[in-house]
């Protein structure tokens, strides 16, 4: 027997031309790491001279736990900020470092012309320990936010936990840490990575009715393989769905076709979100261009005219 659910699914499936009539209004995002060869740096600028064209409201730089690639994450987004019309956000941690040292990077980023922080609490930076604040620096995001606040009228981006953190003891706590972050002046919250729009539609919820009215922005992650995917959301604490893998089953030696189901999953994710009223949407796009374009494109986001004239 059809269930009265799988018999709606069929009928807005039936219904709907596959994305065509979508409106285009959909905003995105794109984040980025910062390179470390010569030829990573040449696929990141690629990457982003590839996206740029389809206006995102911004485009952020990951920070290496303990800081490992400040100077790196820095010298990216300055030239984000000196050679774009993108603005450029900046992740800062409060990982193996003093309050001092952590406004300074911030005063460099300001003066610099970068107006947006993504403000992250960070990794041990050594895998397997427990988190624990350094001696003299903020205790955690919420902490950082409210410094960065008294230092500039930085735009604050903060992360969200559909799945909650692995360090929160449940789900209620981890609302309240976000709750505590918006609350210190942060301007958005921005989610880690799932897979099934359902989760995110399920903690849209528990934020709300937990008086959370902050713009909540689903992260977006196009990934190669199932290897790959097991691997990243078993370190955030990401479920993964048993039909992933089953679609993923027999492509280890195809990679072009791995690809192409790769897009496929992540722009069935956005259109669900979509349907169910989201319009903001954040790529990690591991510095590869091609997935997160192809998404867009079915979200009905076009080149923006004058992007594309700069771009040429």
């Amino acid at each position: 027997m059809v269930s009265v659910k799988e018999m709606a699914e069929a009928r807005r499936a039936l219904g709907s031309p596959l994305f065509a009539d979508l409106a285009g209004d959909a905003r995105v995002s794109f984040e980025f790491f910062p390179p470390k060869t010569e030829k990573m740096e040449e696929t990141l600028w690629e990457s982003i001279q590839t996206l740029s064209p389809l206006g995102p409201r911004f485009v952020s730089v990951t920070y290496g736990a303990g800081g490992s690639t400040r100077e790196r994450t820095h010298a990216t987004v300055e030239r984000i900020a000196r050679e774009t019309h993108i603005p450029a956000a900046a992740h800062l941690t409060c990982v193996e470092a003093t309050r001092e040292e952590i406004d300074q990077v911030a005063d460099d980023y300001w003066n610099a012309g970068v107006r947006h922080i993504v403000a992250l609490r960070g990794d041990p930076p050594r895998a397997g320990e427990k988190y624990a604040s350094h001696p003299g620096g903020y205790e955690n995001a919420a902490d950082l936010v409210a410094g960065l606040r008294k230092l500039h009228p930085f735009e604050i981006s903060v992360a969200a936990y559909p799945e909650c953190h692995p360090d929160s003891p449940n789900a209620a706590a981890d609302i309240d840490n976000l709750k505590r972050k918006l609350d210190a002046g942060a301007t958005r919250a921005i989610t880690q990575f799932f897979h099934e729009a359902e989760t995110f539609f399920r903690y849209r919820d528990a934020i709300a009715a937990a008086g959370i009215d902050a713009e909540i922005v689903p992260g977006i992650m196009p990934v190669m393989n199932f290897a790959s995917v097991q691997r990243m959301s078993a370190m955030c604490g990401t479920a993964v769905p048993s039909w992933m893998g089953r679609l993923f089953e027999g492509l280890d030696d195809h990679p072009a076709a791995r690809q192409l189901v790769s897009a496929t999953i992540a722009a069935e994710l956005c259109r669900r979100l979509y349907a169910g009223g989201v319009r903001n949407f954040h790529f990690y796009t591991l510095n590869r261009a091609e997935l997160s374009y192809a998404i867009c494109h079915l979200l009905g986001i076009r080149p923006k005219g004058a992007a594309k004239a700069e771009a040429a």
